[in-house]
């Protein structure tokens, strides 16, 4: 008999079949092949309001991950975790006549378990230890399985648009240290520093007070700085809405240059980030639980297009490597890398596909003495891009020395990624 979680899973599997098969019956409207929307362009009317600034959006991902293979466990699991992202940005601009002007709202709603947290493998059950997993097969998951306010912020340029300043609730995630999320393996997706240093910086769909400061150099450099509060009441899960400052205990203040070059004669794209974080809240130092220090680290992020697909900008091959590196004294994690490859276009008759493989490292610090090391996380998956409000990502995910432990579990996982606009 099924649970909700498999149920939810032969539901959600089920949706997307029909809705691929019906297409062609309604082309150019509800489930069309070619619209950004599975529902349309109700009548145009979502266009005109596009047009005068109004840009609604309905977006999910849903992630299931199975246990496929464990040198020690002998149970296998499945589970589906997903999200709903509510949004509306506005065009000051066209509305209200503010010039370069523009806001932002989005409400995030996540379900689901990890497999991460429930597999005898990955939680450190099947090898008698008490950490498990450092990373996660579904990144979806975290933070509170809740509804949260996650964008709620208003953003002004000035001086012929090279300066941009940003104000309101929002992530550290989304201007710094920032990366793309197409992997399932939540140590190849998203803000790598938020990751690793969570117990202050918060990524999506956490948010709270801040302030962004932009300004562009040239057309392809820019440098920002932030302050972002930190508060820890904005974890707790009846607190999705929370705009109080009660329970704040310092801010983040994160800085970063980004270079966004087009290089060789094809104009391939490129983005190199190199950014520094410090924390003015107390921490606990490591092996001293009466000493306090601050937070602080850096990283490097270096994204770069390789190739043209037979002379096409759109399809070819694209690298990335993330590197951070993090306080030895008040942080687990001493330090994390990531590398791969990623190639869309490959066949003809499929040029929106995309064909990837990623490596991370987790180094934990040397001064928490508890027998652990360094945990590997692989994955590779094949992105189908079945329209363009769908993709589904199968993946495969291994696991290697669980936990950090040299002597730990490793473990092969199967998933699927869905990505829905609506």
């Amino acid at each position: 008999m099924m649970n909700k979680y498999s149920r939810k899973i032969f539901f959600g599997i089920s949706f997307l079949a029909v809705s691929c098969a019906i297409q062609s019956t309604f082309a150019n409207r509800t489930f069309s092949s070619e619209s950004p929307w599975m529902f349309g362009d109700w009548n145009g009317q979502r266009t005109e309001l596009q047009t005068k600034g109004y840009d609604f959006s309905l977006g999910y991902t849903g992630e299931m991950a199975t246990l496929l293979d464990a040198r020690h466990a002998s149970s296998h699991g499945t589970e589906y975790a997903d999200q709903f992202a509510i949004g509306a940005h506005f065009d000051l601009n066209k509305i209200l006549g503010w010039q370069d002007t523009e806001a932002q709202i989005t409400v995030t709603e996540r379900n689901g378990r990890s497999l991460s947290q429930t597999s005898d493998a990955l939680n450190g059950q099947s090898t008698g230890v008490e950490n498990g997993h450092l990373s996660s097969t579904q990144e979806v998951w975290g933070r509170g399985q809740t509804w949260r306010l996650t964008d709620f912020w208003i953003k002004k340029k000035f001086l012929d648009q090279k300066l941009d300043v940003k104000v309101g609730r929002f992530g550290e995630g989304e201007d710094f240290n920032s990366f793309d999320c197409d992997f399932q393996n939540l140590a190849l997706c998203g803000s790598q520093v938020g990751n690793w240093v969570g117990d202050q910086w918060y990524n999506w769909p956490v948010s709270q007070w801040a302030a962004r400061v932009k300004y562009n150099v040239t057309p392809d450099l820019y440098a920002q700085l932030g302050a972002y509060e930190y508060n820890p009441e904005n974890l707790e899960r009846g607190k999705g809405f929370n705009l109080s400052t009660d329970g704040s205990h310092g801010a983040i203040i994160p800085t970063e240059l980004v270079w966004t070059p087009k290089t060789g004669e094809q104009k391939l794209p490129g983005e190199y980030r190199a950014g520094y974080y410090y924390s003015t809240a107390d921490a606990v130092v490591i092996g001293h639980q009466d000493q306090k220090d601050q937070h602080q680290g850096g990283w490097l992020v270096a994204k770069q297009q390789l190739t043209a697909h037979k002379g096409d900008v759109s399809r070819g091959l694209t690298g990335f490597v993330n590197v951070t590196v993090h306080d030895s004294a008040t942080n687990n994690v001493s330090d994390m890398q990531n590398i791969g490859l990623v190639y869309k276009g490959a066949m003809d008759s499929r040029p929106k596909d995309e064909m990837a493989f990623g490596l991370a490292r987790i180094n934990l610090n040397d001064d928490l003495n508890d027998g652990r090391n360094e945990e590997y996380d692989a994955e590779v998956y094949y992105g189908l891009h079945a329209t363009n409000w769908l993709t589904i990502r199968p993946n495969v995910q291994y696991i290697r020395h669980v936990g950090a432990y040299k002597n730990g579990e490793n473990a092969w996982v199967g998933g699927v990624k869905f990505q829905t606009a609506f």
